[in-house]
């Protein structure tokens, strides 16, 4: 009995051993990640995900590297820019092993490697330009980081993907300066932007000016052209009307009873023009013949005579030679 409870006991501590030695030995390596196995104290081989069995007491996972983009921060430090001006400048690089046997056994520790030479790096390249153009050139500044800190970091098994500047800090002075400097560049830019637009306004005012000015000349040039030419054609109207009234007035007298109809009417004007000079004036002088209208009508009749004797005489002239050529063909 006690041999058989010697023997379970031997069976459990076997059993408890082969289960520690299996859970020490057997290895389960994530995605995206390697482990660099040592086999007695010498590189043995590279696991790449998944479940492996390690050889007891032979192999050992001696590091473990991940495959993945990692992001390392840059601590800030004070750079001196060509014209001699101190800034603090930080910023972040990101890495990817490439190879973990080289990253293991190529360098002791790769980050603090990439950082150091990433400072370095930025020292040098701030130190080869103004103040005024670290802020311009803050793409070259990360290109020339990135070469450095990859030529060096290509026998680590490391890959520099990219550098950026997070902060470029200048001292209080400095800043004060450029704020001072970019204000006035600001209000330069202002007085420009409205002394321009004055001008413009200006110009716009006098080119109305100038087409109003002539829209005006235009406009009066063609009323003065439009009222010239009413007036002639009421001039040439005016005209033609009194000269065909006066031509039927002509024709009028020289027909049967034209004469009397024509004392009649001028009689008849005597008496109203008369009358209305008696309604407006107090005082007026009365001729001395005012009651002798046949004296009135007979001068009236001796101008109508007048002017009837031009048309008598073309009509006798015109007669006078008829009858002498008649005369003459009747002595022939």
């Amino acid at each position: 009995m006690g041999f058989i409870d010697g023997s379970l006991v031997i069976l459990v501590l076997i059993t408890a051993l082969v289960i520690i030695l299996f859970l020490k030995t057997a290895v389960v390596v994530p995605q995206k990640s390697e482990f660099v196995i040592e086999r007695l104290g010498k590189y043995s081989r590279t696991l790449a995900a998944g479940f492996h069995i390690l050889i007891p007491f032979l192999d050992r996972v001696a590091y473990k590297r991940s495959l993945k983009e990692e992001v390392l921060d840059i601590p800030s430090q004070i750079c001196i820019t060509r014209d001699n001006v101190s800034v603090e400048i930080d910023g972040v690089i990101y890495l990817q092993v490439q190879d973990s046997k080289m990253s293991a056994y190529g360098i002791t520790d790769y980050y603090r490697a990439a950082s150091q030479l990433a400072q370095t790096s930025l020292r040098s390249s701030i130190g080869k330009i103004e103040l005024d153009k670290t802020f311009e050139e803050r793409e070259t500044i990360n290109q020339e980081v990135v070469y450095a800190v990859d030529e060096a970091a290509q026998n680590w098994g490391v890959k520099v993907l990219r550098y950026e500047i997070k902060d470029i800090t200048p001292p209080q002075s400095v800043m004060a300066a450029m704020e001072s400097l970019m204000k006035a560049d600001r209000e330069k830019r202002a007085e420009i932007a409205r002394s321009e637009g004055e001008r413009q306004s200006q110009i716009n005012r006098a080119e109305g000016h100038r087409q109003q000015e002539i829209l005006f000349s235009e406009g009066e040039k063609m009323k003065r052209i439009n009222e010239a030419e009413g007036r002639a054609q009421e001039i040439e109207l005016v005209a033609t009307a009194t000269a065909e009234g006066l031509r039927k007035v002509a024709e009028t007298l020289s027909s049967h009873g034209g004469v009397e109809a024509a004392n009649l009417r001028v009689a008849e004007h005597y008496l109203a023009e008369f009358g209305k000079l008696a309604k407006t004036n107090n005082t007026m002088i009365i001729p001395s013949n005012l009651a002798d209208l046949s004296g009135v009508v007979a001068t009236a009749t001796s101008v109508l005579d007048k002017v009837r004797t031009p048309d008598t005489m073309e009509t006798t002239g015109a007669a006078a030679p008829q009858q002498k050529t008649q005369s003459k063909g009747s002595e022939g």
